[in-house]
This record gives structure tokens, sequence and C-alpha cells, in this order.
């Protein structure tokens, strides 16, 4: 008796026989799939404005000092006779309050720098290269003026800056983001075209039975609900099952892209512990994408629904 019951109840609130007509695996899927591609585009956009603005403000505020011959003591000290070019040149950043960083270059991080050019088994040391600083500035500092006080204490010591390089990488940057929000807004137009398709082919599946209920007093707001109320559930359902099939890739992308968010190593651990270094609005946004997915089902069901009944004879 209660199972009888709640199959009265099922046809009751199926008046339009919508179960068949629309059923509950081709869209789903379909809306799924859309809803993964989303979130990717979605994190693309945000981790690519993330870099950008991570780099912009880490390496822009770099400058990269050469130091010819290092172990060369400084002519002009004679209070320091001990003193070299070298160590010259890290006593005058280290006194600068524009330099907020400065660190000496080992044999070892510059073996690793050329190592792609010189292969793995080169002999730095035997080489004659200039010392290497990395330095960080402050805010609103004046580069040329440390330039001209470094090649002061040390003719010949060049500061190369890195707001070009960083420049280009912004310009990259940028055109990711907007290949990314252009891909966000595709896969929004494919998915309302999907959804479409569904109900018009719905609305083909029940025409006689639409009809008749239209022809018995049935307005088109009671009708386009019907639709909407299907569409929006198996919408939000594959919405669901989209944004939870992209968490573990997303995951797998944050652990690649974690090296890029950090100056120090790269994090080690598992995904989730490196989750904090994507851009994290997305783990905000995606549980939206669901609510998000029944949303557009439900509008493009409505106007479509409404479209066709205004059609009808």
């Amino acid at each position: 008796m209660p199972r009888r019951d709640d199959d009265k109840r099922s046809r009751r609130d199926d008046e339009l026989g919508l179960r068949r007509a629309l059923g509950d695996r081709m869209l789903p899927l379909l809306v799924a799939a859309m809803t993964f591609l989303a979130a990717l585009a979605l994190a693309g956009a945000l981790a690519a404005a993330a870099l950008s603005a991570h780099w912009q403000d880490g390496a822009a505020s770099a400058v990269t000092v050469q130091v010819p011959d290092p172990d060369q003591p400084v002519q002009t000290q004679a209070d320091r006779p001990e003193e070299t070019r070298l160590d010259a040149v890290l006593r005058v950043l280290r006194s600068n309050k524009d330099v907020s960083a400065s660190r000496s270059l080992s044999q070892a991080d510059l073996s690793l720098m050329l190592r792609p050019w010189l292969g793995a088994t080169a002999e730095v040391a035997a080489l004659k290269l200039p010392a290497v600083i990395e330095v960080h500035l402050a805010a609103n500092a004046d580069e040329a003026a440390i330039a001209a006080a470094l090649a002061g204490v040390a003719p010949g010591t060049s500061a190369e800056s890195h707001g070009v390089w960083v420049g280009r990488l912004s310009v990259l940057a940028l055109s990711l983001q907007a290949c990314a929000w252009l891909a966000l807004v595709v896969v929004v137009v494919v998915a309302a075209l999907v959804v479409m398709v569904a109900t018009r082919a719905g609305l083909a599946s029940r025409r006689d039975a639409i009809e008749i209920v239209h022809g018995l007093g049935a307005t088109d707001g009671t009708i386009a609900g019907h639709f909407a109320r299907r569409i929006t559930r198996l919408t939000a359902l594959g919405g669901f099952l989209g944004a939870l099939a992209a968490v573990p890739v997303l995951f797998a992308l944050t652990e690649l892209a974690a090296p890029f968010m950090t100056r120090a190593t790269p994090l080690q651990g598992p995904g989730f512990l490196n989750a904090a270094w994507l851009a994290q609005p997305i783990w905000v946004l995606l549980p939206l994408l669901p609510a998000v997915a029944g949303t557009i089902g439900f509008l493009t069901a409505q106007a479509t629904v409404r479209r066709w009944l205004r059609a009808l004879p």
C-alpha cells in the first residue's frame, strides 16, 4: 500500500510525464562534462591572475648584480686592505635603505644555473665567472642610485632589473586569463544549448499531452514550471557530479603550480597541503557550480518552453 501511494503521488507530481520525456542519464552527464570544463577554465583564469600578481610583487622588485673579479682586493679602500670587491658590494647593499635583502649565490647555485648549458659535469670553479648577488629592493627604490654606488666601490659591477621580464610574463598571464574566460563563456553557451535541445526534445515527445493540458486551461507559466523544475534538478545533479570530478584534477594542478607561487623550495606533501597556493577563490566558487548549472537549466527551460507554447496554433 505505501508503495502504491508513492506511485500515485509520483504520477500526480509528474502530470506531463516528464520523467519519461527527460531522462535522468544523458542530460546530467552532459552537464557534468560542461561543469568539469567550466571548473578548469575558472581555475585557470584565477590561477593566472594570482601568478601575475605574485610575479609583479616579487620578481618586479628583484635585481641581479654581477661583480667581475670578485676576489680581487678593493683598490680605493685603504682602511680595508683585506676587503674584496664582492665584500665591498655586499657592504654597500646591506647598508642601503632601499635594499630589503641581498644574497650572494654560491658555487653550487651557479653550477645549477649553468647546468642546462655546460652540463652536469662542468667545473664551474675553473671558470672565471663574476659573482652573482640576488637583490630585493624596497618599494620606490632608486635603482640608478644603487647601481652608481656599486660601480663606485667596484668598477664594472652591473645591476640588471627583472622588470622587463616581469612585464612580458604579465602580458602572458593576461593572455591566459582572456583565453580561460573565453573558454568559460563558450562552456556556458554550450551548456545552455544542450539544455535547450533536451527541453525541445521533451516538448516534442509530450506534444499531445501538453496541447491537451494547455487547451484545458493550463497557463504557459504552469507548463513551463513543470519543465523548469525537472530540468533544474537534472542540471544541478550534473553540476554536482562535474564539480566533484574536478576536485582531484585541481589538486593535481595545484601540485604543479606550487613551485611558481613561492620563492622558497616547493612545498612537500600531498595536494591538499599545496592547495593554498592555488588561487583561493576557486575553492569558494567550486561548490557554487551546481547552483549555477541549475540556474542556467531553469532559465533556459523557462525561455524554451514559453517560446514553444507561444508558437502553438
